[in-house]
């Protein structure tokens, strides 16, 4: 049973807010664990993106998207953290 998570396990942006409502395994069947940003058709779109390289983007999106410096910093801490970046 594949776990499902709140938030894309890449990036950290809420599933419910992607506009595919989520990704796509090889197969065809819906990933419950990435966002369609991130990964589409069993793969990672950017697939050598770092987690600190992540972190930048997002905080540069969320500041696009009107979101204060501090607050961007502060919803992007966590994506060192995420599945995707788990050594």
């Amino acid at each position: 049973m594949e776990k499902s998570f709140k938030n894309c396990q890449s990036c950290g942006m809420p599933l419910k807010k992607d506009p595919k409502g989520g990704s796509t395994n090889a197969d065809g069947s819906k990933n419950v664990t990435y966002c369609s940003y991130c990964f589409e058709s069993g793969k990672f779109l950017q697939p050598d993106v770092t987690a600190e390289e992540m972190q930048k983007f997002v905080k540069g999106k969320l500041k696009e998207m009107g979101f204060p410096g501090f607050l961007a910093g502060f919803f992007t801490m966590g994506i060192p953290k995420l599945e995707r970046w788990k050594k």
